[in-house]
């Protein structure tokens, strides 16, 4: 929404023609003020799956896209894989010991996470690890040594840089999970089926693990598309802190140079991947309920 265009910043260069800035305004219509006009432009090719090429990298968009997403994928699905390791059995802690203590203390770590924003989580991480020098403090990798790792060096080397931007995205993904997961396990501990395998002797934990927490979990894996928004847009914010080569540098370092083609792929892209996270909310949901599948 900010004035101006990519060439704007090529004007300031006296070497280029007024003649060559004129052409590439009618090229990529950079001329027209109206913005329905230049959407249009944009989207007709876009449906035939040509979505240009970047300004400033002269290269075709996907190509720049498809060597970023993959890093993305790395990190949000870590992050994710994190949040529901630690919310399930937090969430479950929480409701077996309602009111007490336990359950106080889980209740102020997801308040701490759904409090903080990641870009200053993200910064007192980095902090952290400038500090200690326990972590690094940013990249994917080792950039001096990576061409003389072996394979498990490179991974090893690769999971030591993810484990910083993981926990931040993490962190504040599992927040909105306990809370889900516990207002869950309290109301399926109160039901009737919870009471019957009491009765007839089976163990408490043995009730809330086997019984309890399969019925709880299902509007968990409704929430797993959903989140998958709020997860990818902190990504794009903690990839800039940390340095991560994923989409988010590519996202932001775009609209600084307002490179239109990639930006609008890149929103593309997302979008696309949450319509997958969607897709993969409702096939997990038929897979682990029963009633769905009959339905």
């Amino acid at each position: 929404m900010s004035p101006g265009n990519y060439l704007d910043n090529l004007r300031l260069n006296p070497t280029i023609s007024r003649e060559y800035l004129a052409s590439m305004e009618r090229l990529y219509h950079l001329d027209s003020n109206n913005i329905f006009e230049r959407y249009w432009y944009w989207l007709w090719p876009a449906l035939r799956g040509d979505f240009g090429y970047s300004f400033t990298k002269t290269m075709p968009v996907w190509t720049l896209i498809g060597e970023r997403v993959l890093n993305t994928l790395l990190l949000t699905g870590s992050a994710m894989a994190f949040s529901w390791t630690l919310a399930i059995p937090l969430g479950t802690l929480a409701a077996v010991y309602r009111n007490r203590w336990p359950d106080k203390l889980i209740g102020l770590l997801s308040f701490f996470g759904l409090s903080i924003p990641s870009v200053f989580f993200s910064l007192v991480m980095v902090l952290f690890a400038a500090k200690t020098g326990l972590f690094p403090p940013g990249g994917i990798h080792n950039q001096a040594l990576w061409t003389s790792m072996t394979g498990w060096e490179k991974l090893i080397d690769t999971l030591w840089h993810l484990v910083l931007p993981m926990i931040v995205l993490g962190t504040i993904g599992m927040a909105q999970y306990v809370r889900q997961m516990r207002s869950e396990m309290i109301e399926t501990l109160s039901r009737d089926y919870i009471r019957t395998a009491r009765a007839k002797g089976l163990s408490w934990w043995r009730v809330v693990s086997k019984h309890a927490m399969g019925n709880a979990i299902n509007p968990l894996v409704t929430l797993f598309g959903l989140s998958l928004a709020t997860l990818l847009s902190g990504a794009l914010l903690t990839e800039f802190v940390f340095g991560w080569p994923g989409l988010g540098n590519l996202i932001f370092d775009a609209l600084s140079a307002k490179d239109e083609p990639l930006v609008m792929a890149s929103v593309v892209m997302l979008v696309f991947m949450l319509i997958v996270g969607s897709l993969i909310a409702d096939l997990l949901l038929g897979a682990i309920d029963p009633r769905i599948r009959v339905e």
